[in-house]
């Protein structure tokens, strides 16, 4: 065996000699003057009537500078108490901080993942709460020390409101550094930096706000759409009289180029359709397809009797000879079936619509003048 290894199981043995004797000084102080010496760390307060809750706690006699190292406590109380009601939280400008600091132990945060954690069991005549509270040791010099952990607080709410609070026993621990069992230790680099994720609330709502954006965008497309694809409303147009659309399309077969250019069988053949298709509108039938004898029969059952009957008959019989027997009319022909034809519809006009169009003539031809 070297002199190294010789002297580091001498301090071995050492440390172990201190931990066993402050275990045992520990052991017969607490049998000796229990309840008789004031902690810094913690002051026990137990109300009249209340009786002190049973405690049990564990803690490890080996750890290391460093590490965190669990006091185990199980507390049994009542159903309707609570054991630590605000939380295992101690300010760090508070006495019971400072003495845990003079005893070379701190608290580790509690958002650091570290923090401490209790468990609540209920049962049928009482609750066990189970308590682990970490505890750092920082020993102020280096290699194995011996440290005692003061007692710390234990709170327990009661039904009544009334608050109690137990200190835990001190607790001994022989601490080693991280490279106790090494030789030789070597300096060893830092590590690598932990990439860090920081809440970019700007762009969180940035995102909010497109996405809500798109879906309004996206319904009012659809509405949009909806809208321009709705059926359209037909404008109203009110149909023409027979007589007033029948006079209309005469003068205008007066006012064209057929006579002019020769075609005087189709100028007699629209003044015919003319005439056909204004007597089926003004009396109900289809005169276009109508035969002549089928509108003779028709025409003469109307009721009031239809006024020039006979001139319409002798229209439809030549306009039938110019049809089918290949005549070929001539001008006066052409003109004269105009003529007959203005002749039948101004006979047929109801008696109202003549006036009314008599007094619309009147009208006009006073304000020309």
């Amino acid at each position: 065996m070297t002199r190294t290894r010789r002297l580091t199981a001498f301090a071995f043995a050492a440390a172990a000699m201190a931990f066993a004797a402050a275990r045992t000084a520990l052991a017969e102080e607490t049998d000796a003057d229990a309840g008789a010496r004031v902690w810094a760390s913690c002051v026990e307060r137990v109300p009249e009537g209340a009786s002190r809750p049973k405690i049990t706690e564990t803690f490890p006699e080996r750890g290391t500078s460093g590490w965190a190292a669990p006091l185990e406590i199980t507390v049994v109380h009542g159903k309707g108490e609570t054991v630590m009601p605000g939380g295992v939280r101690v300010e760090r400008s508070s006495d019971q901080y400072k003495a845990l600091e003079e005893a070379g132990f701190v608290l580790p945060d509690p958002d650091g993942g570290a923090g401490p954690i209790a468990v609540t069991e209920a049962g049928e005549t009482s609750s066990t709460t189970k308590l682990s509270i970490p505890f750092v040791a920082l020993p102020k010099n280096p290699g194995r020390n011996v440290m005692m952990l003061p007692p710390v607080p234990i709170t327990l709410a009661r039904a009544s409101g009334d608050l109690v609070t137990v200190c835990t026993a001190p607790h001994p621990i022989l601490v080693e550094d991280p490279i106790a069992n090494e030789l030789d230790p070597k300096v060893r680099p830092n590590p690598e930096g932990r990439s860090q994720r920081e809440e970019w609330v700007l762009a969180k709502q940035l995102a909010v706000g497109a996405l809500v954006g798109a879906i309004l965008t996206a319904i009012g497309a659809w509405l949009f759409l909806r809208w321009s694809r709705r059926p359209k409303p037909v404008p109203y147009v009110a149909p023409k009289l027979p007589w007033i659309a029948a006079i209309e399309e005469l003068e205008a077969i007066r006012a064209s180029t057929l006579i002019a250019e020769g075609r005087n069988d189709e100028y007699f053949d629209r003044v015919s359709d003319c005439v056909r298709k204004y007597l089926g509108a003004r009396y109900g039938f289809d005169g276009l397809e109508s035969t002549t004898d089928e509108m003779q029969r028709t025409l003469a059952r109307v009721r009031p009797p239809v006024r020039g009957l006979d001139t319409i008959t002798r229209f439809l019989e030549e306009a039938d000879l110019v049809k089918f027997a290949r005549v070929v009319p001539s001008e006066n022909d052409c003109l004269a079936a105009l003529d007959r034809g203005i002749t039948i519809v101004r006979n047929t006009t109801p008696p109202q619509a003549g006036s009314g169009e008599a007094t619309s003539r009147k009208e006009a031809a006073g304000g020309s003048a």
